[in-house]
Order: structure tokens, then sequence, then C-alpha cells
């Protein structure tokens, strides 16, 4: 079972918000070298900056949701770092869209799913090949509690999340066998991340989300937060622990 101190790391979505966050933990506790891969290059280097002083890092722009893009950034990931210990995704769409199912219009449903779902698919796939053939690793998927509560207005990414969610799971059946374990963080809102910024500015999603907020009975949780169960989820301690669906919500649902 490979250990944080010393061990190598991909995060998906690395560039802000839990991904950044979770990179920083990572980097607190030790781990020697680590690839942080996104979309926007400016934010990149900028989070890469930010990571320098304490381990190895390296950036990588890529968009995961594309399968030669994934497959790609995958292997230089693995090339750069001698091989991947533990492997978090954390990305959303670039635009995201909440409303009732009879006001969504049908032909973005498609583009919906695909931009939530696909990003983690394609690391787990890659990762749980890449960690059985070494005989053990990590993978952790940021979801969403969309996958277990029903909320009106969040059907098309509550069923992008839910097929995560799934996904992770029976992963984590086909990769005990090989040492590999795969678990899942799934958050409701979370305070100062781009994602929220941009949900809270829409009039139907802005309704939505303040009353998440209200609900938060022991607060909205932060990025680190999140952060704190994936790493968790990666560290020796929790070696027992896989096929698992972790909510970090503030107490917003109780699922």
């Amino acid at each position: 079972m490979p250990e944080v101190e010393g061990g190598t790391a991909l995060v998906v979505g690395g560039t802000s918000g839990v991904g950044l966050a979770a990179a920083h933990l990572l980097a607190d506790r030790g781990l020697r070298a680590i690839v942080l891969a996104g979309r926007d290059a400016e934010r990149g280097a900028t989070a890469a900056q930010q990571l320098a002083d304490r381990v190895e890092v390296h950036f990588v722009q890529a968009d995961a949701g594309d399968a030669d893009g994934a497959t790609v950034m995958f292997a230089h990931a693995v090339e750069v770092l001698g091989g991947i210990d533990f492997a978090i995704t954390s990305t959303v769409p670039s635009r995201i869209e909440l409303d009732l199912i009879h006001r969504t219009p049908v032909h973005s449903i498609g583009a919906t799913i695909t931009g939530f779902a696909l990003p983690p698919l394609h690391v787990t796939r890659l990762a749980l090949e890449h960690m059985g053939a070494r005989g053990g690793g990590a993978i952790v998927n940021v979801a969403s509690d969309a996958a277990k509560v029903p909320t009106p207005g969040e059907s098309i990414i509550g069923a992008a999340m839910a097929g995560i969610v799934m996904f992770s799971r029976v992963a984590a059946l086909e990769g005990r066998r090989n040492g590999v374990r795969v678990n899942a963080v799934t958050p409701s809102l979370i305070a100062d991340t781009p994602t929220t910024d941009r949900v809270l500015a829409d009039g139907f999603s802005a309704k939505l989300f303040a009353s998440a907020a209200r609900a938060a009975a022991l607060g909205v949780a932060s990025a680190r937060d999140v952060a704190e169960a994936a790493v968790f989820l990666c560290e020796a301690r929790s070696g027992r622990t896989t096929g698992q669906v972790i909510s970090v919500n503030g107490a917003i649902s109780i699922a």
C-alpha cells in the first residue's frame, strides 16, 4: 500500500477549488511529486508556483473529458512521476446550467452529463489499469450529493453524479484484488470556489444554493474540508476503506 509521504499523485482539476486544496494537503503530508492537470494554463502555472517550495510539481494542460486528451495526460503524468500512487479527480464543466426538468433544453442534456461524468470515468479507467499493474494505489473521485439526494433543478447533474458514484463503486470491486482502492467524496455547496461563484450568479441556482446554505447547520463546507476527506482516502490509515461514498456537506442533508 503506497504511503502519501514519498509518494506521487495526479490531481485532475488541481488548479483551483477542491483539487488545489487537496494538492496543498498532499504536499504538507510529504508527497514527493505531483502532476496538476487542468484546462487553463495560466491558472495551472499559478497553482504550480504555490506548491513549488514543498513538492516537485508539474502542470499539464488537458481536458480529461476527451478520451484522447485524458490518455495523453495520464501517460505524461506516469512518465514525469515514474508511476502514480494516487489519483484525485475534481472537475466541473466551464458551463453549468441548473433548472427544472421541463425548462431544460433537450439538446443540453447529453453535454451536461458527459461534461460532469467523463473526466473522472476516464481517469479512473486509466488509473485502475496502471495501479493494478503496480500492485496498489488509491483513486478518489469528487462528485456531489446530487448523486444521492433528489433536488429540484439538479436532475441532469444528479444523473451524472450518480453515474460517477456507481462507476467508482464498481471500480472498487474490480480493483480490490490488485490492491487498488476507489472511493468518492460528495460535497454539496462549497464556499468560496469559482464554481460556487458561478452558480450563485444565476437566478434559479442562486435561490437553490442560498437555501442549501441556510440548511448547513454545521456551516457551509470549504474546499479544504472536502479535500481533507479526499486526502484521508489516499492515506494508509484508510487502507481498508474502498467503494465508499463520503458526504462533506455541513449537514445540509443526511444521506
